[in-house]
């Protein structure tokens, strides 16, 4: 009889461990959306009229929603989803415009995408803590398990997090900016023109040995990524067919034992995010004819959305040789190309 028990014992046992370990990690979850929390209150207070009940606003926030188009019958579904994403930056911008009445336009951009720090952590601990209450309510093992095996890089993101909470908090450069470093550095002291070609989206144009060069970038400091598809193709549709090659960089995610900051060449767009502004891009450069030369530089999850590191800053210089290489080898004199600085613009300013 022991025998034949034993197994059944065994596996409560080891479930009964894997449920403890899951509460340390849900705990240590749920210190960090609240450290979030209180710090998101903190900065949003600075900026809100006084009497203003800027938690119970936050909270709302917090659990906003977004739903996705329905891709049963796909043709349009990218202007579709383009609509409602559209729909939902604009309105989560304006809501957070209303709650800090005192804040300057640039300044709502970056506590907007620290408020959208402080849902995403708050979503990651709601989730967690589901499958963690369902795991333990109906005894599934296997539930457990998987729940397991995947905190350790659900609290790796968690704690991305919680540092990208203090850089927005501070109006710091994060790593996914560097592209966007890389473009105003490239401009940075040259005689140009200066204008917005799209929603926090800038263009600045200059001469570059005989060719013509058009930089699309987020506008800054304030926190943006912009619509760099939207910006691209008002660009092109305005050049015509002067424009030889669209250049973008962007960060990308490393895998394990790379070094940060590695600077890497390839083809294509080099968009993360919902895919509308790279479709855009390939679009309109498909129906041109246009090459598309993509630069990544290489980042872990955690430097993308934390303070920018110096292993990453350093790779400016990299990233702009191999820019300014490309384009006399592949750029005849009297013709365009477009290259697109990528990612959030918090903390670096238009020069």
């Amino acid at each position: 009889m022991a025998f034949l028990l034993y197994p059944g014992f065994n596996q409560r046992i080891q479930m009964s461990y894997m449920l403890r370990d899951l509460e340390k990690k849900l705990n240590k979850l749920k210190m960090i959306d609240e450290d979030v929390k209180a710090k998101t209150i903190e900065s949003l207070q600075r900026y809100a009229e006084e009497g203003r009940d800027v938690k119970s606003e936050l909270e709302k926030l917090l659990d906003s929603f977004i739903i996705s188009p329905e891709s049963m019958d796909p043709y349009g579904i990218v202007w579709k989803l383009e609509h409602i994403v559209n729909t939902w930056e604009d309105r989560f911008e304006e809501d957070v415009m209303k709650l800090c009445s005192k804040a300057d336009n640039m300044k709502v951009k970056t506590l907007t995408n620290l408020v959208e720090v402080a849902r995403g952590i708050h979503y990651i601990y709601r989730v967690v803590r589901h499958y963690y209450l369902l795991g333990k309510k109906t005894s599934n093992i296997y539930l457990i398990l998987q729940m397991q095996m995947l905190m350790p890089q659900i609290m790796e993101i968690a704690e991305a997090y919680h540092y990208a909470s203090y850089a927005f908090s501070q109006g710091q450069p994060i790593g996914d900016g560097i592209g966007v470093l890389a473009v105003a550095k490239l401009a940075y002291g040259k005689e140009k023109k200066t204008y917005e070609i799209a929603k926090d989206t800038i263009v600045q144009e200059m001469d570059f040995e005989g060719r013509k060069l058009i930089i699309v970038r987020a506008v800054g400091p304030g926190g943006t990524v912009g619509r760099p598809g939207e910006g691209v193709k008002k660009v092109v549709e305005a050049e015509g067919d002067k424009v030889k090659l669209i250049i973008t960089i962007d960060a990308g995610l490393k895998l394990e034992g790379e070094d940060s900051g590695k600077v890497i060449e390839g083809v294509g767009v080099a968009i993360g995010g919902t895919g509308v502004d790279k479709y855009k891009i390939e679009e309109i450069a498909k129906n041109k004819g246009i090459p598309l030369y993509a630069i990544v530089i290489y980042e872990s999850i955690v430097e993308a959305i934390t303070p920018m590191r110096e292993s990453i800053a350093k790779s400016v210089d990299k990233i702009l040789e191999k820019v300014k290489q490309t384009i006399l080898e592949k750029v005849d004199k009297d013709y365009t190309v477009i290259v697109a600085g990528i990612g959030n613009s918090v903390g670096i300013g238009v020069t």
